[in-house]
């Protein structure tokens, strides 16, 4: 396996910079943003994305992954994102995400789409990369991954596949789901996400009381991750790990400073290295 971070989390630095802050947090790569806002920009792909792999392996990091905002290969920029990303070697790209926001329109979403995939399996066979859907908890497609599933089933897995997120499938099944999730995912499971959440009490403004998922310290949260590992290495899981560090704003159980991040996500991978360690 592959121990990247998401670049998400040191946007407010160049690809040099923060190519060393994950170098020296002892990262084997990048798991670099190519979507609107990330360190590389959908309309500038085609000549931003090689000088930014090559400044990363200069620093000994390697793209094994880019996450984009793909949702369908009409999108002016998606075709330039998979040629750019094969000329570059980076053979797996997370998409984007369909919400679904409206009670009565899930099957409605899951048709649309499976149209959607059509388009885009088309260009990654092309392009020879994969291109996968990440698994993400709240008002999101991808919310059940029983709905990956249906989405991902009938097509090449080598050309589209599942981004397994261990901490919204843990949102969405604290108890077993996440254990389900990889069962059922399984060999089609094609990048790993490396956070993890736990359930906090709140009282709304008029006094009633909600819970709400957080991000935690990985080994903190609703997915025990000596399990779910050992369960990845039982399917012979070996892409890369994301390591999303979301620790700043509403969705943490502490809002950090970016220097609190950086040592949040030192504390986050020498948990995973012993984890992985004991397997």
């Amino acid at each position: 396996m592959e121990l990247v971070m998401f670049s998400k989390m040191l946007q407010e630095f160049s690809v040099a910079e923060a190519g060393d802050i994950m170098k020296d947090l002892g990262f084997d790569g990048v798991d670099l943003t190519v979507r609107e806002g990330g360190h590389v920009l959908p309309e500038n792909v085609a000549t931003d994305l090689e000088p930014a792999v090559s400044t990363l392996a200069d620093k000994g990091l390697t793209v094994p992954m880019i996450s984009t905002g793909i949702t369908s290969a009409d999108e002016p920029t998606t075709e330039p994102i998979f040629r750019a990303a094969a000329e570059c070697g980076i053979t797996r790209l997370k998409l984007g995400y369909w919400q679904v926001k409206e009670f009565g329109t899930l099957r409605a979403k899951i048709d649309e789409a499976r149209q959607y995939l059509v388009g885009i399996s088309k260009l990654a066979t092309r392009y020879g990369v994969s291109a996968n859907i990440h698994t993400h908890s709240g008002d999101f497609l991808s919310a059940m991954p029983a709905v990956v599933w249906m989405l991902i089933e009938d097509h090449d897995p080598a050309v589209i596949g599942a981004y397994a997120d261990l901490c919204h499938i843990g949102l969405e099944g604290g108890r077993a789901g996440w254990k389900q999730a990889l069962d059922l995912l399984g060999d089609r499971i094609n990048m790993i996400g490396v956070k993890n959440a736990g359930y906090f009490q709140e009282k709304t403004d008029d006094g009633a009381v909600r819970w709400q998922g957080k991000l935690v310290p990985v080994g903190e949260g609703l997915t025990p991750f000596p399990e779910a590992f050992g369960y990845l290495k039982q399917i012979g899981f070996d892409g890369p790990c994301s390591f999303h560090s979301e620790y700043k704003g509403g969705f943490t159980f502490k809002d950090m400073t970016t220097d609190e991040v950086i040592e949040q996500t030192r504390a986050d991978l020498r948990h995973l290295k012993s984890v992985l360690a004991a397997l």
